[in-house]
């Protein structure tokens, strides 16, 4: 049974003629334990799924199924509790609260369950052992790099156990060497049995995926199922296909710069004319001098 389904989803934000459509009768199946890469330009509604997806937004039109549930017509608090138990939140600004310790914030979603502090301590602890950080628990966020900043971030969302991991951009803030890092914890994230979707515009992390989602104006415009290391052949267009610039090139472009420079008329500076009686003054000064 699918973990998700979206059936003629669509979703509007305005009215009227400021309508915008941010997706646009969006169909889309995950099977459990897919990890799956949503890539697509800016504003091609990418992010707009992911909240949808995750809860975090109500869709205008269309059906939202995740598991046995159907999501949208959950009233709002049952929204919150199934959220909470079901779907984990990676973001690529970390969100991690700046007064609470490492353990203290992966431990936090615990709490709305009602669980005694020593309880999810323990487990916030676990997890930390799980992602490498089980020495930095008393750390503040401040304290840490951005590379042990996301996997904490990691931690928290795997602390409930969910079934659902939504990474936005999680290595978007991150150098090569502390995304490598991230994007092998939610390869193992994976390896586990967990649903992993993931937003990127770095065509290379496709290689963590085994299926990859190209959105393009709030739609779906290709589904690609993809072997695990191996860059899809879209995303690989993408990423090789850099364009050259000819001669050709640099004269249409300075063509369109002169055309958008307004033109002035050239008028010639003359020279000032001097009279004999301003020559005779200057010679008599400089005579004067030379004597002296």
């Amino acid at each position: 049974m699918p973990v998700i389904e979206l059936s003629d989803v669509s979703k509007l934000y305005g009215f009227g003629n400021a309508t915008t459509v941010a997706l646009d009768e969006v169909n889309l199946v995950i099977e459990p334990g897919e990890f799956m890469a949503i890539m697509g330009p800016s504003g091609s509604g990418k992010s707009t799924l992911l909240n949808v997806i995750g809860l975090l937004d109500r869709p205008t039109h269309g059906d939202y199924k995740l598991g046995e549930r159907y999501a949208a017509r959950l009233r709002p608090n049952q929204r919150a509790v199934l959220r909470r138990d079901s779907i984990g939140f990676v973001f690529q600004s970390f969100n991690l609260l700046p007064k609470l310790s490492v353990l203290e914030n992966v431990a936090l979603p615990l709490a709305y369950k009602g669980m005694s502090q020593t309880k999810r301590l323990k487990i916030a602890g676990n997890v930390l052992e799980r992602v490498g950080l089980s020495d930095r628990e008393y750390f503040l966020p401040h304290q840490l790099s951005g590379g042990q900043a996301q996997r904490v971030a990691i931690a928290r969302a795997l602390v409930n156990e969910p079934s659902v991991i939504i990474a936005d951009e999680p290595t978007g803030n991150l150098d090569s060497g502390s995304s490598r890092l991230v994007m092998e914890l939610l390869s193992d994230i994976h390896k586990s049995g967990s649903t992993v979707l993931m937003v990127t515009h770095n065509p290379e992390l496709t290689r963590y995926a085994n299926r990859v989602v190209f959105m393009h104006d709030g739609s779906i415009i290709s589904d690609e199922i993809s072997a695990i290391g191996e860059v899809p052949r879209r995303a690989r267009k993408t990423l090789y296909s850099i364009p050259k610039k000819t001669l050709q090139d640099d004269a249409a472009g300075v063509s369109a710069l002169m055309g958008a420079i307004p033109e002035k008329p050239f008028k010639k500076v003359s020279k000032p004319k001097t009279t004999k009686s301003k020559r005779k003054k200057s010679y008599k000064a400089s005579s004067r001098t030379s004597k002296k």
